[in-house]
């Protein structure tokens, strides 16, 4: 099988979660033995279709702009077996860029009038490739992919050609959530290969990777913290990451949310750790974290004889995870004590420091 990948991304690496998504799912179609060329738009040249209808009338099924779409990706696009359209989600359809190569593919169709079903069609003038439809998008709901699903079903779905659609809502959320995020990405490398062996993604198989990994009051602490972040500190979310920043809790119940996935659970081993903080200053209170077996619980209030202790400031602390102020200075300079495990504390804390 011939496959060709279109991935519409404006961003890459890291940034990405649709070429993320993307590359797992032909990682499973090249184990399949499918031959997969990526095509990344970003790269790409290609004008906007103008309505001339060139290719319908001087030129039947040739476009008459001398651009990438016209010399290679077109003529790829009609020799493909399978052709996967990945787009993130841009009010609630495809990206621009995607969009304008896929009405760059008008010379497959002839002018003429048909009927199909009661709908009013253009007869094709060569088989389009099969398709699938790759998006992600950063709400919570699946509802979130209703009218893009409306749209491929209605551009694709013709002749049955559409194989699969695969969505994945909050996406942004898999680099936080370790567990979940590789049985998304393994469900999606699953989803390559059963498009390969059997031409479609089963039922299973998609519901994992479309499953819930987040509810939604703490998808809304942490996405709202990250805003307010790179608001105050005047950077764009690829700025925040590169300095590896995190966001900056403004109440106990936020911290609570937040600083779990900052902890390396692992050095707990096999122990169940209690973590305890009292803070003073701008926000007073306490809270604890549990630590057993890679999980950690937050819990409001004071836990009884816990492990390690943390008396501190608030805006203290805040400065040392966020990386505005160096811990082992701060606890040199006594602006926070440490009661308790100091090195199991350390360890705890490494991922955080790293």
């Amino acid at each position: 099988m011939k496959i060709l990948s279109i991935n519409s991304s404006p961003r890459t690496g890291g940034e990405s979660k649709t070429e993320l998504m993307l590359n797992h799912l032909v990682e499973g179609m090249q184990e399949a033995g499918a031959e997969v060329e990526v095509v990344n738009l970003r790269e790409k040249k290609i004008k906007y279709c103008i309505g001339c209808f060139t290719c319908w009338t001087k030129t039947p099924g040739k476009c008459i702009h001398k651009d990438d779409m016209t010399k290679e990706l077109f003529p790829k696009w009609l020799n493909s077996d399978l052709v996967v359209y990945a787009t993130p989600l841009y009010h609630y359809t495809v990206n621009a860029e995607m969009k304008a190569f896929i009405e760059r593919t008008l010379p497959v169709l002839e002018p003429f009038f048909e009927q199909h079903d009661n709908r009013t069609v253009h007869p094709l003038r060569q088989t389009p490739p099969d398709a699938v439809v790759l998006s992600v998008a950063g709400f919570l709901e699946m509802s979130v992919f209703d009218q893009l699903s409306n749209y491929v079903q209605l551009l694709l779905g013709r002749n049955r050609r559409l194989l699969a659609e695969i969505y994945r809502p909050a996406a942004e959320m898999l680099s936080r959530i370790e567990d979940k995020k590789e049985e998304v990405f393994e469900a999606t490398i699953q989803a390559g290969r059963e498009l390969v062996t059997s031409r479609q993604v089963s039922t299973e198989t998609l519901n994992q990777i479309q499953q819930p990994i987040i509810d939604f009051q703490t998808f809304a602490q942490m996405g709202n913290l990250f805003w307010k972040t790179c608001i105050s500190e005047g950077v764009s979310p690829k700025e925040f990451r590169e300095k590896n920043m995190i966001p900056r809790p403004d109440s106990i119940e936020n911290f609570m949310s937040v600083f779990p996935f900052g902890l390396n659970s692992e050095a707990a081993g096999d122990r169940k750790i209690s973590l305890q903080f009292n803070f003073s200053g701008e926000v007073t209170g306490s809270c604890y974290f549990i630590i057993e077996k890679g999980n950690i619980s937050p819990k409001e209030g004071s836990k009884e004889n816990p492990d390690i202790t943390v008396e501190t400031p608030f805006e203290i602390w805040m400065d040392i995870i966020t990386g505005k102020a160096d811990g082992q200075q701060m606890f040199m300079e006594q602006k926070y004590k440490v009661n308790g495990d100091l090195s199991l504390m350390i360890q705890l804390f490494q991922k955080q420091t790293n």
